[in-house]
């Protein structure tokens, strides 16, 4: 895998991917009014520790934050790197804060 990973916002699948090699890594979302859910992230063995998960993760929130919209983390990864990450707090949805300990 090159240095560069590039994500590409697939609008008719309802997610953001990365590409190499035949394999597909993949953050599925949902647009609702205001909203994004995020509620599978599925990174391929051949992408660990690559830096891909976050690539995506990185790429969903950007999107959310470009477009104004509250984020729903349902999927475990994305929860956990929002937790992780201070900086994209501010886009979680109140309904979902407590869950996550950000309350």
């Amino acid at each position: 895998m090159s240095d560069q990973i590039v994500v590409t916002n697939n609008v008719a699948a309802g997610r953001f991917e990365v590409t190499q090699g035949g394999e597909i890594a993949l953050a599925q979302y949902r647009l609702e009014p205001g909203v994004i859910v995020l509620p599978h992230t599925e990174v391929p063995d051949a992408f660990a520790g690559k830096g891909v998960a976050s690539a995506l993760a990185r790429t969903a929130l950007q999107y959310a934050r470009d477009h104004g919209l509250q984020v729903v983390p349902t999927c475990s990864f994305m929860a956990g790197f929002i937790t992780k990450h201070p900086e994209h707090h501010d886009l979680v949805h109140p309904d979902c804060k407590a869950r996550l300990g950000l309350a």
